[in-house]
């Protein structure tokens, strides 16, 4: 597997993948299976601990993914961003083969194929080695949807969405209730308390940042998706 090191936010499926350096963490993203879902690998630079956000597909190309760093880390934590189908194909094998602990919202995790060791919620953290992860709940397109967010403290906030926000608007509910839950969520717990620099990465297709979607927010919810 190739990894490019000139990180745009975009990758190709089957393609490789893309690594961004920072000071204290790496991230590097790879689209897996045939839902082009994103998956990303975040790894500490001072302890090579690793933390894998949606064990998506491809079991055997999110194992390739870990020998291709360049010190191969200890994963230790798969995150699971929402109950969707599309998000935990590898998860049970992936955990089995590393022995990582899981890590889902409690409203999201009786779907699951391996009950998650840890249950998270609004305001808790996880730590991937020296760094420490913000928990934020985003509810409407599942129950129990989270993102989470790495607040560089010498850079910008790098916010992983899952499928509650793209480019262009928020994830997919069944309901008015549902959307207007996410909307709001999406818009206090999100916008109204991150920078618009934040750069998210979210569970399908190229990244962006707040600033770049913000001016569309009352446009998204006059036409209700």
């Amino acid at each position: 597997m190739d990894v490019l090191e000139n990180y745009t936010g975009h990758v190709d499926p089957e393609g490789p993948a893309a690594r961004r350096t920072l000071d204290a963490l790496t991230i590097t993203k790879i689209s897996v299976g045939p839902m082009d879902n994103n998956a990303y690998l975040l790894v500490c630079r001072s302890t090579n601990e690793a933390l894998l956000i949606d064990a998506a597909n491809d079991h055997e190309r999110l194992s390739d993914l870990l020998d291709h760093h360049p010190d191969t880390p200890r994963l230790r934590t798969i995150v699971t961003t929402h109950q969707h189908g599309d998000h935990w194909q590898a998860l049970e094998a992936l955990a089995a083969a590393t022995g990582a602990t899981t890590a889902a919202h409690e409203l999201d995790a009786a779907v699951l194929p391996v009950p998650p060791d840890v249950q998270v919620d609004h305001g808790d953290t996880l730590e991937v080695g020296d760094v420490a992860l913000s928990i934020i709940h985003l509810r409407g397109h599942t129950p129990g949807s989270i993102a989470v967010v790495y607040d560089d403290p010498t850079g910008h906030p790098h916010l992983f969405t899952g499928d509650s926000l793209f480019p262009g608007g928020v994830g997919k509910t069944t309901s008015p209730d549902n959307f207007a839950s996410l909307i709001n969520d999406v818009e206090d717990r999100l916008f109204a308390v991150l920078p618009d620099d934040t750069w998210f990465y979210p569970g399908h297709g190229d990244d962006s940042t707040l600033g770049k979607e913000r001016p569309s927010l009352a446009e998204w919810r006059s036409r209700g998706w």
